[in-house]
C-alpha cells in the first residue's frame, strides 16, 4: 500500500494524470456534491490499475490518496 500527495484541478477540458511532482489529477466533473472526488478516483484507479480512495482532502485541491495494487 502506497499513499501519494496530489493536486486536482476540476472543471479541466479532458480527464488526465500529469507526472510531476506532487501527481496532477485534472478531471472535467466539476467539484459539487463529490463529484470530483468520483472523478479522481476512477481515474487514478484505471491509471495506476490500483484500488484508490481518498484518505485526506476531501474537500480541498490537495488531496492524500491511498493507493493499493492489485495482485
Amino acid at each position: 500500500m502506497e499513499t501519494r500527495t496530489i493536486k486536482v484541478i476540476p472543471n479541466a477540458r479532458a480527464d488526465e494524470v500529469i507526472e510531476a511532482e506532487p501527481l496532477i489529477v485534472r478531471v472535467t466533473a466539476a467539484p459539487t456534491k463529490g463529484r470530483a472526488n468520483k472523478a479522481v478516483v476512477q481515474l487514478l484507479s484505471a491509471y495506476f490499475n490500483a484500488n484508490v480512495r481518498i484518505v485526506a482532502g476531501a474537500s480541498s485541491r490537495k488531496k492524500v490518496v491511498e493507493i493499493e495494487h492489485r495482485d
